[in-house]
């Protein structure tokens, strides 16, 4: 941590209350807002933190932190934000894929990315761990933290928006925000903040994405939430998926008494509509019997308030290189997003900050007010970061097209998949969703393997064991090439963009 003296300090706090002014504004006081905002202090510059509402959120997603975040969590100085809140710890993940099961606990990786394996190792020994928690709750940790730390200062305002340059309305110079000065008769007054350099930190639901980046998230199904108090789901401390015939469901438990269960429910899913009962005769008809009998009462308990369950769109958005607005960068779910299957968006967030402030270290950028130091700096950072982000992105989207099937080239890579899991060639992908591995030619390898393997399972099914399967060679080949062409489009595009 930088170290000023406490006139200083004081300088720097009378300009960012009294003039609204700092070396850095952050829309946004969630996950990456809130680990920028530290670790940007923490290397000495001033910074204002913005939110529209301080109060604690309720979200259903940003629950579970791989170890991989967990441990850019502890290198941003922020690990102690994880202790108070009733987080369980997560050893791995537990698959259920039509009545069989298998368990995929997270392996030791070396610091260089490489498996440890040590001989005679019991099978139920703990090793890394990820944490999963009630979202508010680690979300009010970083707001303490941020309203602790004496470089930043953290307003409740709504942002409006950007303050342009009057000779280049392509650079920001900060932005104007509406206060509320009295709840009860609900009167505003205008505002407006002011920095060398201004992240966009606003969430999924981004007002700025399309302005200054010109893209639009992709959804294909949303997330309806539940909350299950003391379900019975061995083995503890896993995070659950379930897959069924015509649904995915991920539990994970993110308090003593609290499960969450969160139910992939595609757009214009038939069964969801209406006539079916909505999202809950959904619930009710298509997921509670693929569910374990262990965890069905917990769940029909969830839904007797007869109330439609919280949701979240399940978006993907590619990654953009930012170069072209000078004096603003869009980061955090505004800029990159991934289905929330695997868990990843909080471990992305924070290996992001990790990357962003290490580039942009005062010895590096000693000014962020100049423009072509901090656009190379961000040059670099989209490529930098792609070494974890590209892994996880890929995988989110690419198991989820899998987990969530529907055609029978999709089934027969879903098969596959669940079988590669069962030889126990789970540590390299494991370790691979876990942000522990940052390799993704690795991840490449596996998902092609799974392919083939899906394959050859395939002709198994399609020759069979007599005399009379040679006859079915060619609809066994030409069936081989339409599963290897599925996996190519599930795959490669996704793959492609993320490392371009």
């Amino acid at each position: 941590m930088a170290t000023k003296t406490q006139s200083a300090l004081e300088l720097e706090r009378e300009r960012r209350e009294q003039h609204h002014e700092a070396d850095v504004v952050i829309v946004g006081a969630g996950v990456f807002g809130c680990a920028a905002a530290y670790a940007l202090a923490n290397q000495g510059r001033s910074v204002i933190l913005l939110e529209r509402w301080l109060h604690e959120p309720d979200r259903i997603v940003g629950e579970l932190l791989q170890p991989g975040g967990v441990a850019a969590l502890k290198k941003l100085g922020l690990g102690k934000c994880l202790e108070g809140i009733d987080a369980i710890p997560c050893y791995g993940y537990h698959v259920l894929y039509r009545g069989d099961d298998v368990a995929i606990p997270y392996p030791t990786v070396s610091q260089e990315g490489n498996i440890i394996v040590t001989k005679g190792e019991k099978k139920d020994k703990k090793g890394p761990e990820g944490r999963a928690f009630h979202h508010g709750r680690f979300i009010m940790q970083l707001r303490k933290a941020c309203h602790e730390h004496p470089s930043i200062s953290v307003f409740e305002t709504e942002v409006t928006e950007l303050i342009r340059g009057e000779h280049n309305s392509n650079e920001i110079l900060g932005v104007k925000t509406r206060t509320t000065t009295d709840k009860e008769k609900n009167t505003r007054k205008e505002d407006a903040f002011f920095g060398a350099l201004t992240i966009i930190a606003d969430g999924y639901a981004s007002k700025f994405r399309q302005p200054l980046l010109n893209k639009t998230p992709v959804v294909r199904s949303k997330f309806y939430a539940l909350e299950l108090i003391d379900c019975d789901f061995p083995p503890q401390y896993y995070g659950h998926v379930c897959i069924g015939d015509a649904s995915v469901v991920l539990l994970y438990q993110i308090g003593t008494h609290e499960t969450r269960a969160l139910i992939d429910v595609p757009l214009d899913c038939p069964a969801a509509s209406p006539q079916n009962g909505g999202v809950r005769g959904y619930i009710q008809n298509v997921v509670l019997p693929a569910l374990p009998k262990s965890v069905q009462p917990s769940v029909v308990k969830a839904l007797a308030d007869g109330k439609i369950p919280k949701s979240m769109p399940n978006s993907w958005l590619p990654p953009t290189k930012q170069t072209t607005h000078p004096g603003v960068l869009v980061l955090g779910d505004a800029h990159n997003m991934r289905h929330p299957l695997t868990g990843g968006g909080m471990t992305v967030a924070f290996n992001d900050v990790v990357v962003l402030t290490d580039l942009l270290r005062p010895d590096r950028v000693p000014n962020l007010g100049d423009h072509a130091a901090v656009s190379s700096a961000m040059s670099t950072f989209h490529y930098r970061r792609k070494s974890l982000t590209s892994i996880i992105n890929v995988l989110a989207q690419a198991l989820y097209s899998l987990f969530a099937a529907d055609d029978w080239q999709l089934r027969a890579l879903q098969r596959g998949c669940f079988r590669y899991f069962q030889m126990g060639r789970t540590d390299e992908p494991v370790a691979l969703m876990g942000g522990m591995m940052h390799r993704p030619m690795v991840l490449a390898r596996h998902f092609f393997t799974v392919a083939f393997l899906a394959i050859w399972m395939n002709s198994v099914d399609v020759c069979g064991n007599n005399a009379f399967g040679v006859l079915m060679l060619p609809v066994a080949v030409v069936q081989a090439v339409m599963i290897l062409w599925k996996a190519c489009v599930v795959f490669l595009p996704v793959f492609g963009t993320e490392l371009w």
